[in-house]
């Protein structure tokens, strides 16, 4: 079995320790990176909504996010996952209303 390392990420200004694979590392940070980025721009676009709120959003947009091969989206995956994005952008719309 291959060794884990212990590696500390920040979401939302909170600290978490986990272990990975060493090669993860990289990949995993730039996640957390994109991640925190988008908690940003929500707290930004919808302002005086609670913490967790952003936290979800930004997961849920992430974790939504076409899943790439060398920059390409897979194969008739593109069209599904945009009508996925834009009804859950409209259910966050209307909740933050």
């Amino acid at each position: 079995m291959e060794p884990l390392i212990p590696i500390n990420i920040v979401v939302a200004d909170r600290s978490y320790r986990i272990k990975i694979k060493p090669e993860e590392e990289e990949e995993v940070r730039r996640t957390m990176k994109e991640v925190n980025e988008k908690i940003i721009e929500f707290k930004t676009a919808y302002a005086g909504k609670d913490l967790q709120d952003y936290i979800a959003m930004a997961l849920i947009m992430y974790a939504t996010h076409p899943v790439t091969h060398g920059g390409k989206v897979q194969a008739g995956l593109q069209p599904f996952l945009e009508e996925k994005l834009q009804h859950l952008e409209t259910l966050i719309d209307e909740h933050l209303k």
